[in-house]
């Protein structure tokens, strides 16, 4: 059976209570019965059960012509132990108190390690505990409640104020305020009704919804945030392979060191045979570089776990490293900056007429300004006709035959064989003054009117570009909206830069563009349009859309489509990494600090480290790791209303 390094520790602890009791005892001269017996059979359980995951892994790691972290924790007290050995039968003094305590500290850190990693499992399983264990289902024309893993795709489910919500889908009926800061970090209720969406275990404030269930086990949001949580703390930053790097060398470095103590103290300095060796030892343990091992996976725990409280999801820990370097943040605009629910504002021509033949034309298309058009259209009861032979042209618009006739609707773009009236061309520039995107209505070669159609910004896009240029990035939108239309918008929320008539497949090109001037670039999109850029990006930044925040493109999803998610994003990430480099920093100046005092260079001053004490102090040094790491959960982020920063 295999035991918790928390059990290991326990265990170590206790049976080396005795030598705790003699240690303490020696002083006032008196001598445990049988102390020399009780030391070695208590040590020889203690190197049985406790130390030998640390054997096995240096000899794992020597069997590769290779040293790592556990090399020196099992040359220490495989040394204090058998050399205390012979010494028990040759009538020596014996030093097993080295060997057993040198596995209790060590394990210490270890402990403290798994300890944490409990927690941070412990958190995740109370996350997917806060799910529903019932739902109220449609069936045969009643509700009743089934059990959760009854329930199915497209069921309709009831939920009464008060309740949770049971799975992920969208509202068919009612309408009331829902809770979702166990999932957003948004501390304030959000207002629902028919059509938008739910998300699986948040609350029901005050009204009863009927809703379709849309996705349910593991593909709700709740499921999918814990499992992108999962992944990120057990992924590796690429600074770890630097820890690694510095073990292959530091290992073998430190055994060199301690074998020329024992020498120079043995041969020189006339020490005896036993006091080099402690010296050795002491090197030995003092040097082994545990909080080094700890300074990365601690840090990144606790990062990644506060950040998917704010609704900031990091998907791996070498998005940490890049965001570290980024200096350029490049903006989507539709959906993105703006929000994404564009509407009619102005109709140039012959109202009916134009909106009849946009209408019609629009009826096939996906894009968002084509419902805008079709919801006036709906408005004002315009009837349809059906067209004939659609064809969707890429950054520019629609064509088809409408009446016999070939008809479009689009971009300036897609009239650029035919000549646009002056009257028109006046209309088309005053409303782009106005921030607004004109769209050309065409039929039988000529254009016969204009619709203009305004996507406003959202309220907090001005705020976070603010809060961005105050940590010196500069901001760029790149969108396909002609540069009249986008500079309004950019010039609105604050925008350094605009690069705008872009089609989509252009995106990723322009990210290359920066980079290739030496700029490091996160790009923010929607996930879905933007996927080249979001890949290509030094970071990629993809805006939850509704439910679905598995977006595979970005490194970082923001569960909420509110930019002041990149500002929470950047700064969790920054600091995270911020905490790895200064966890490694105090791990290696530990080391470096302790080696020449336990080689015993300040003797002369009084200054020495047993190994014992040097066990101990190795452990210090990984226990304030694990806690540099914890006060991550303290640090003050931007925007961050989940707790009170201290």
């Amino acid at each position: 059976m295999k035991l918790s390094n928390i059990k290991r520790f326990w265990i170590s602890f206790i049976l080396a209570i005795p030598m705790l009791i003699q240690m303490i005892a020696m002083p006032f001269h008196w001598m445990m019965p049988g102390y020399n017996w009780i030391a070695f059979i208590t040590t020889t359980i203690i190197m049985a059960i406790s130390a030998a995951p640390y054997w096995k892994s240096a000899w794992a790691a020597f069997k590769k012509h290779s040293a790592n972290m556990n090399t020196l924790v099992a040359v220490g007290t495989s040394v204090a132990y058998f050399y205390s050995i012979f010494a028990m039968f040759t009538g020596r003094e014996v030093y097993f108190e080295s060997a057993a305590f040198v596995t209790v500290f060590v394990l210490l850190g270890d402990a403290m390690e798994e300890k944490m990693h409990d927690n941070a499992s412990n958190a995740l399983a109370k996350l997917m505990d806060l799910q529903a264990k019932d739902a109220e289902v449609l069936r045969d024309g009643k509700y009743v409640k089934i059990p959760l893993e009854d329930v199915q795709v497209g069921d309709l489910i009831r939920v009464k104020p008060g309740e949770k919500i049971p799975v992920d889908g969208t509202i068919m009926e009612g309408s009331s305020t829902i809770d979702e800061s166990m999932v957003t970090g948004e501390s304030m209720p959000v207002t629902k009704k028919a059509g938008d969406p739910v998300v699986g275990s948040t609350i029901n404030n005050n009204g009863t919804i009927t809703f379709k269930a849309t996705k349910i086990g593991q593909d709700t949001m709740l499921a999918q945030i814990v499992d992108l949580v999962k992944k990120a703390q057990t992924s590796h930053a690429p600074i770890q392979k630097m820890t690694d790097k510095i073990s292959n060398i530091f290992v073998p470095a430190v055994l060199i060191i301690a074998i020329l103590t024992f020498i120079i103290w043995y041969a020189f300095l006339g020490a005896t045979i036993v006091e080099a060796m402690l010296f050795a030892v002491s090197v030995i343990v003092i040097a082994c570089p545990c909080a080094l091992g700890l300074a990365t996976p601690t840090a990144l725990m606790v990062g990644t776990a506060r950040s998917a409280k704010m609704g900031v999801l990091i998907k791996n820990g070498e998005v940490l490293e890049e965001v570290s370097d980024i200096d350029t943040v490049v903006f989507d605009k539709t959906g993105t900056i703006t929000i994404g629910k564009p509407e009619v504002t102005d109709i140039i021509g012959d109202n009916e007429k134009v909106l009849s033949v946009a209408a019609s034309l629009e009826e096939s298309s996906e894009h968002p300004l084509a419902s805008a058009i079709m919801k006036k259209a709906t408005e004002e009861k315009i009837p349809l006709i059906k067209a004939n032979h659609f064809e969707a042209i890429e950054g520019k618009g629609v064509k088809a035959e409408y009446n016999d006739q070939i008809a479009f609707v689009g971009s300036e773009k897609i009239a650029s064989n035919i000549e646009i009236p002056q009257e028109i061309s006046q209309n088309a520039e005053q409303l782009q003054r106005q921030a607004k995107i004109v769209v050309y209505v065409g039929f039988n070669n000529q254009i016969i009117g204009l619709i203009a159609i305004q996507d406003t910004p959202k309220p907090s896009s001005k705020e976070a570009i603010t809060e961005l240029k105050k940590r010196g990035l500069t901001t760029i939108m790149l969108t396909g909206d002609n540069e009249k239309v986008a500079q309004a918008i950019a010039d609105e929320v604050g925008i350094d830069k605009v690069i705008a008539g872009v089609l989509p497949t252009e995106k990723a090109q322009h990210i290359k563009d920066l980079q290739n001037s030496g700029k490091k670039v996160a790009f923010v999109g929607d996930g879905i349009n933007d996927a080249p850029a979001l890949s290509t990006a030094d970071v990629g930044i993809a805006m939850g859309s509704g439910t679905d925040i598995a977006i595979d493109s970005g490194g970082i999803v923001l569960v909420q489509n509110d930019l002041r998610g990149v500002v929470r994003a950047l700064d969790i990430s920054k600091k995270t990494f911020n905490r790895i480099k200064l966890n490694l920093f105090w791990a290696l100046i530990y080391n470096t600090i302790g080696i020449p005092i336990a080689a015993g260079l300040f003797m002369g001053l009084g200054l020495t480290l047993s190994p014992e004490l040097a066990g101990l102090a190795m452990a210090f040094s990984s226990v304030s790791v694990v806690g540099s790491s914890l006060l991550l959960n303290k640090t003050k982020i931007a925007g961050d209303t989940t707790q009170k920063a201290v």
